[in-house]
């Protein structure tokens, strides 16, 4: 054997050394019979290395065969002598492989001699019993079908078959066609694969059956059916990838074709069994298209799993749109809650709950009958339908729940803007002035009593039309001073508790301690609003009661008679009293003496004192410029009729600032600006 078939199974003939092995033990008895390797063109490897593989190998082979009973504990050593030499190179090392060869003779022309490769000669046959003896053994050789070799026609059919099948697959290996339809199956799909495919291998079986058709029929069908067997495994990935490319086209087509009917307003049932039925029978002729003609491969496998990657996507998008429409239509709800809920809540009266009730069925309603009406598309059963409209009912409800606990928190500010407004507003929203007429003690418990009202609506969530007393209790609790003292006096106090007798505890918002507690702060954050108004009243009395009390005017008249009769009698104090009276007019308007004594007494003398001064200097500068004035543009005149005109220009200028400030006009003093209403 070659060197380098070492180790080998075919090159070292570890089939015949096996089948030696065999019918050495069934047809003959233990004998040393020596068997000697001669390796060819020894490396350089040492011998020492080579030939423990070789006697491992052969010990394997012995231990591997199947032994009649008689030898199943023989060793190798009873039946064969192992022997092994190795020559060198002829081509490298002529001269040394010759001087090999001739010592390698040498041992069988001395095979005989003791130790020689003939063996332990137990069982040598005299001279004279050959013939018998070679005749037993050609006996026994064609009676044992084991040892027959097959004719010489077969084995030579045998070797130039295999190598016309080697040459074919190589030559369909390197055909220019077959790569590059290998190359681009890779990246993409081939039109009519199946056919060039078949096409290019009828071509080589072919030409393989051209070759070997004057060679024996058996051996010919058989290396033919290797061939094609060698040939179909080289193709099947191609097949394989070509497949792919059909299945993930059909399923990309598939999610369009299917994203497009849904878009389209078809049913989702009707457009994912449509849709699927259709791509199924494109799939199926795209496989048929890259079906091989020499295969029987069978595309079933491929197209289960676009089945289910169909299935996959289907019940994905399923998912997904459903989550759409109750998201849409929670959306919708949200909408069309929030804002009237919180409208009515804030407003609160006996109506709110009712309305908010009424709201919600109408609302619920319409959003389900919506959703159903989407969902008939989807033909899902019956009991999946009724789960999520039911879900968006809870969600509908949960959403007022939600609103009514977002304005619970908020219930304090919510009951002090209700109490600002209607104190500070009449019936006709128009903002209440503080003349000393109004009823600050009912309009403070009209106020509180809307406000208590806004509590009770807050106190819990009345979605089941159940009737309760939470109203009742609050008012007697806290509006009703004398049924508060009672009820403190005969029983406990009816909001020292957690929960509302008729409210279950999910349904409360606000419990009755807590009302309470806000209560007593709304009272106390309140309290300035109408401590305001309480004084803004009183100040507003005290502007306007200036003029003394009826005795004193009456005792006015009654004494003041012949101070009176004077004045007729005597023209001239009446000129000289109007004039003072203008004066002092146009000082009380200059100032504004019933608005300095609107915040009390000693502020206003302060006040009065501190502008008194620069006010008539102001005046008497103006009257002196008007006297400047027309004395420089009128002509002379005498003494009594210049006093005369100076009595009218001062009574002239009086009356006009007078008239001035009672229109709003605006003076000015050395010290300040005040502007007259």
């Amino acid at each position: 054997m070659w060197c380098h078939d070492i180790g080998r199974e075919q090159a070292a003939n570890k089939p015949l050394l096996k089948t030696v092995f065999q019918v050495m033990m069934r047809l003959f008895s233990p004998r040393k019979t020596t068997l000697m390797f001669v390796i060819r063109d020894k490396t350089r490897t040492p011998l020492e290395n080579l030939e423990p593989v070789l006697r491992e190998d052969v010990q394997k082979i012995w231990d591997a065969v199947p032994k009649p009973s008689a030898h199943k504990e023989t060793p190798l050593s009873e039946f064969f002598n192992v022997e092994v030499t190795a020559l060198s190179s002829y081509e490298e090392k002529e001269e040394q492989f010759k001087e090999q060869v001739a010592s390698l003779r040498q041992r069988f022309f001395h095979s005989i001699a003791p130790g020689g490769l003939a063996g332990d000669r137990r069982a040598v046959v005299p001279a004279s019993g050959f013939s018998f003896s070679a005749q037993q053994i050609w006996k026994i050789i064609k009676e044992n079908k084991d040892l027959d070799l097959p004719a010489h026609k077969v084995m030579v059919a045998t070797v130039r078959c295999e190598e016309i099948v080697n040459e074919k697959f190589s030559s369909f290996i390197a055909n220019e066609e077959w790569r590059q339809l290998e190359e681009t199956i890779q990246s993409r799909p081939v039109p009519s694969f199946g056919r060039k495919l078949s096409s290019i291998l009828d071509f080589f079986l072919t030409e393989y059956d051209a070759e070997a058709t004057y060679f024996d029929e058996g051996v010919r069908s058989s290396k033919r059916k290797q061939l094609e067997e060698k040939l179909l495994q080289l193709v099947q990935p191609a097949y394989q990838s070509m497949l792919g490319h059909v299945r993930s086209g059909t399923l990309d087509r598939f999610k369009d074709a299917f994203n497009n009917a849904l878009n389209g307003g078809k049913g989702f049932a009707m457009a994912a069994r449509e849709c699927f039925e259709y791509f199924m029978s494109q799939f199926d002729e795209g496989s048929a298209e890259a079906y091989i003609d020499q295969a029987n491969w069978d595309s079933s496998k491929v197209r289960e799993k676009l089945h289910r990657d169909i299935d996959a996507y289907v019940a994905a998008v399923h998912t997904a749109k459903l989550s759409e429409l109750a998201n849409m239509y929670e959306t919708k709800l949200n909408e069309a809650l929030s804002g009237p809920v919180e409208a009515l809540l804030d407003g609160a009266s006996d109506d709110t709950w009712p309305a908010i009730r009424k709201l919600l069925q109408c609302e619920t309603e319409k959003a389900v009958a919506g959703f159903s009406t989407a969902l008939s598309g989807f033909e899902m059963d019956e009991e999946t339908q009724d789960k999520m409209l039911l879900r968006l009912k809870e969600h509908a409800r949960g959403l007022i729940e939600a609103k009514a606990k977002e304005e619970a928190g908020r219930v304090l500010i919510r009951m002090k803007d209700r109490f600002t407004t209607m104190f500070s507003h009449d019936s006709d929203s128009m903002p209440r002035i503080w003349t000393g007429k109004e009823d600050i003690r009912a309009i403070t418990k009209t106020a509180r009593s809307a406000s208590l009202k806004l509590l009770s609506v807050m106190a819990a969530i009345r979605l089941d039309d159940e009737a309760d007393t939470v109203e009742n209790k609050l008012s007697l609790a806290l509006l009703d001073p004398k049924a508060g003292t009672t009820n403190k006096s005969s029983s406990m106090d009816p909001l020292a508790s957690s929960t509302w007798d008729e409210v279950p505890a999910t349904k409360t918002l606000i419990t009755p301690v807590q009302c309470k507690s806000l209560w007593r702060q709304f009272k106390a954050e309140t309290e300035y609003t109408v401590t305001q108004a309480i004084a803004a009243q009183e100040a507003s009395k005290r502007s306007n009661n200036w003029l003394p009390p009826p005795w004193a005017i009456v005792a006015l008249v009654v004494l003041g008679f012949n101070e009176f009769m004077t004045l007729l009698r005597n023209p001239l104090y009446l000129g000289i009293i109007f004039v003072a009276f203008l004066l002092v007019k146009a000082l009380w308007v200059q100032l504004d003496i019933s608005g300095e004594f609107r915040n009390g007494a000693l502020p206003g003398i302060l006040s009065l004192s501190t502008k008194f001064l620069p006010t008539v200097m102001n005046l008497l500068r103006k009257l002196a410029e008007e006297g400047q004035k027309h004395a420089n543009t009128g002509s002379q005149h005498n003494a009594p009729q210049a006093a005369k005109s100076s009595q009218s220009v001062a009574s002239s200028s009086a009356s006009s600032e007078v008239t001035s400030s009672e229109n709003g006009a605006e003076y000015s003093s050395p010290s300040a600006h005040h502007k007259l209403q």
